[in-house]
């Protein structure tokens, strides 16, 4: 992790906050949205996980709901924050499914691909 110094900010500007612990989240499983250089993916929006957008992904081709033990994944549930791509965040949020975002865990990086109006919309606490 040492890859990420100094300290990443959110998209409000300040220190980032962490997203979730239960499940344990982000690209470095460390419950925080950081990110680097080599997390391709920007696993940079904390969102709550709604149904809706659990259904979205999996049909999509990426399954966050089934479990997978090999790889430490429980799946999750509706109402779970994790950290998604920021690509993925804004595809569901074309399609009308976005989840709400913590936008104190959100990491400023997510400003490469969606707008702070957009994020602030569907901002929940």
């Amino acid at each position: 992790m040492n890859e990420l110094a100094p300290p990443q900010l959110n998209v409000l500007g300040t220190r980032l906050e962490i997203c979730c612990q239960n499940p344990i989240t982000g690209f470095f499983r460390d419950g925080f949205c950081h990110t680097s250089h080599s997390d391709w993916g920007r696993h940079t929006v904390c969102a709550v996980m709604t149904e809706e957008f659990l259904q979205f992904s999996r049909s999509q081709g990426n399954d966050l709901i089934t479990p997978n033990p090999a790889m430490g994944f429980p799946g999750l549930r509706a109402g779970d924050r994790w950290c998604l791509c920021a690509a993925r965040w804004a595809e569901a949020h074309q399609a009308g499914v976005a989840p709400p975002v913590y936008l104190n865990a959100t990491n400023q990086a997510a400003l490469e691909v969606i707008e702070l109006g957009t994020l602030q919309q569907k901002a929940s606490q």
